[in-house]
C-alpha cells in the first residue's frame, strides 16, 4: 500500500546531462540515491538541504556518468550500502569498462556491496522495488519499479528515454536485445506507469508504447 506520496527530485550533471534521483516520503528521514552522477557535491548539498540521509546507494549500470558520485557518497556514509545489477558489478571499480577511460578520466567507484538480479525484490527507505534485467546498452543494466505507488514508478537508467532509447554502440550494447528486454520488461508494465530516466525528462509506458519512433508502434515493422 502508498503510505504517503513520494518525492523524487532530480539533479542533472554535466556534462552528460545525467539525471541523479533522491526518493524519499514523508515523514521519514531516510531516502534513496539513484545513479549518482558527475556532480557529487550537488548531491550531498541537496541531501542536506532536505536533512535525508541514505538508505541505500542504488545504480542502474555501471557506466561512468552513473557512478561517479558513488565514492562521495561512501565517503560521507560508509555503511550505506551500494547495490548494482550483478552483471555490471565489475565496471565500477573498472576504467575501460565503465567507459571513462575513453575520455580520459579513469574514474572508479566503491566497489558493490550487494548485486541483484531479475525478480529481486528491495525494501528500502519505504520503497518496494522489483529489480528487471534490461540488457541492450549495458549488458548488466537493470531498473528498479517501485511497486507501491500509483502510479507506478520505474528507476529506469538508460533504457527507455522520451522518445529515444538508450546507446547501444558500446562494446557490450545491442539494440536488438535493448529493444526486446523493453517490450518484455517495460511494455508489459501499465500504461500510466511513469519512467524516470537516466537522461532527459519523465515520461510514461503508454506514450512510449504509442510514439516512441524505435521502440514503439511505429518502429513495428523495424528490426
Amino acid at each position: 500500500m502508498q503510505q504517503s506520496q513520494a518525492t523524487f527530485l532530480t539533479i542533472p550533471s554535466m556534462p552528460f546531462d545525467e539525471n541523479t534521483y533522491i526518493a524519499y516520503f514523508e515523514p521519514r528521514e531516510d531516502c534513496l540515491v539513484i545513479d549518482p552522477g558527475l556532480d557529487p557535491e550537488a548531491i550531498l548539498s541537496v541531501l542536506e538541504d532536505v536533512k535525508r540521509t541514505p538508505t541505500a546507494i542504488l545504480c542502474t549500470h555501471g557506466h561512468a556518468d552513473h557512478i561517479a558520485g558513488n565514492a562521495a557518497l561512501k565517503q560521507r556514509w560508509p555503511q550505506c550500502p551500494l547495490i548494482i545489477g550483478q552483471g555490471d558489478a565489475p565496471k565500477l571499480t573498472d576504467p575501460q569498462l565503465n567507459l571513462s577511460a575513453g575520455f580520459g578520466l579513469s574514474l572508479t567507484s566503491p566497489a558493490a556491496d550487494r548485486t541483484v538480479s531479475e525478480g529481486d525484490m528491495l525494501d528500502l527507505a519505504g520503497f518496494q522495488l522489483a529489480v528487471r534485467e534490461i540488457p541492450g546498452h549495458s549488458s548488466g543494466h537493470v531498473v528498479f519499479v517501485v511497486r507501491n505507488l500509483q502510479p507506478m514508478r520505474v528507476l529506469g537508467g538508460d533504457v527507455l528515454f522520451a522518445g529515444s532509447v538508450g546507446r547501444t554502440d558500446f562494446p557490450d550494447g545491442s539494440f536488438t536485445v535493448l529493444k526486446r528486454s523493453i517490450h518484455e520488461k517495460l511494455f508489459s508494465l501499465p500504461d500510466e506507469t511513469i519512467v524516470l530516466p537516466g537522461h532527459g525528462p519523465p515520461t510514461s509506458i503508454g506514450h512510449e508504447k504509442q510514439t516512441n519512433p524505435f521502440v514503439g508502434l511505429q518502429s513495428q515493422f523495424e528490426g
